[in-house]
């Protein structure tokens, strides 16, 4: 069976990105978005980014724009948007589709490791899976979770 290690995804740069480069990690997957109320949040998985960052951590921020059409830019849009009012310096990715048929691999396996509290679909943007340093999933946190909120919980993992 295929795990986190064994996906790819796109940076906003357009490169492919193994994730096995981030393997030994403890990281948070965020599915993002630019126009969300939730979207202040780049600011909390910022400051998780630079406090536990040094210590074997990285949030992987990957937007789409399935719920309520909130990602409508492209990649330069996003990239630019995330650094002039967010200054976010942890890794960003294309956008993708995170539910349905076109959802990306990455999430389908992600979904079927950590189902939500109303079953496997991602409900809305700032949906957060939390991976241990083995690349096993070990929580899914809705978009209402403050990312300050995960810190003990990450903490825990390092």
């Amino acid at each position: 069976m295929a795990g986190i290690y064994d996906f790819t995804a796109i940076s906003l740069a357009g490169e492919e990105v193994p994730l096995r480069r981030f393997e030994g990690q403890v990281l948070l997957i965020v599915n993002t978005a630019s126009a969300c109320g939730f979207t202040p949040q780049y600011r909390g998985l910022e400051a998780l980014q630079k406090q536990l960052g040094p210590r074997g951590f990285s949030v992987l921020g990957i937007p789409c724009n399935q719920f309520g059409k909130q990602e409508p830019g492209d990649a330069k849009a996003i990239e630019q948007f995330c650094a002039s009012n967010y200054a976010v310096t942890f890794p960003m990715f294309a956008k993708i589709d995170v539910n349905g048929g076109s959802a990306h691999p990455l999430y389908q396996y992600l979904k079927s490791e950590k189902s939500g509290l109303f079953g496997a679909s991602i409900k809305w943007n700032f949906t957060k899976f939390l991976i241990d340093r083995s690349g096993k999933v070990v929580a899914r946190h809705a978009p209402t979770a403050a990312p300050e909120s995960l810190k003990r919980e990450i903490e825990a993992l390092l």
